[in-house]
């Protein structure tokens, strides 16, 4: 039988030690700095495909225009940068035309999101892509491609 001495001795384990505890802290953090930077990055590269998208349906809107003028441009032969279509919107990019002639016109998409700020993505009436330019830490400026990633990997 057990009396009351017995049983205030008896030692209870409940719960965790401060050790413990700090342990995993400690590794939730080491995973969450391994983890975040490469959220990131996929954040970001899951927003390029708008511009490529868009990009190629405003070359495909002004090939159109072409057809049907046969000028790219709105105002006779000089180069302006006027758009012989609407130029889309969008929450990432901003587009535009410039070159724009009655035989040549190049298209632009330029990240307009913190994320994005720097790089910039062409397209011509040749339907040649570029990335003109990228941010700090990127590959693949100056390729004759739609740069689709950080490591410079062409679209």
């Amino acid at each position: 039988m057990k009396t009351f001495e017995n049983i205030r001795n008896i030692r209870y384990d409940r719960g965790f030690t401060l050790i413990e505890v700090m342990i995993v802290v400690a590794i939730i953090g080491i995973l969450a700095a391994v983890a975040l930077p490469s959220y990131q990055r996929y954040i970001t590269r899951s927003k390029l495909p708008e511009a490529f998208s868009l990009l190629s349906g405003m070359g495909l809107s002004a090939q159109q225009y072409y057809q049907d003028n046969r000028t790219y441009s709105l105002g006779g032969n000089d180069a302006d940068s006027t758009c012989p279509t609407t130029a889309p919107s969008s929450k990432n990019f901003t587009f535009a035309c410039s070159s724009v002639t009655a035989a040549t016109i190049i298209m632009t998409a330029t990240g307009k999101s913190a994320d994005l700020t720097g790089i910039t993505f062409t397209l011509n009436e040749k339907g040649e892509r570029k990335t003109t330019t990228v941010p700090s830490g990127w590959g693949g400026a100056g390729k004759a491609c739609w740069v689709r990633s950080q490591t410079g990997d062409c679209e």
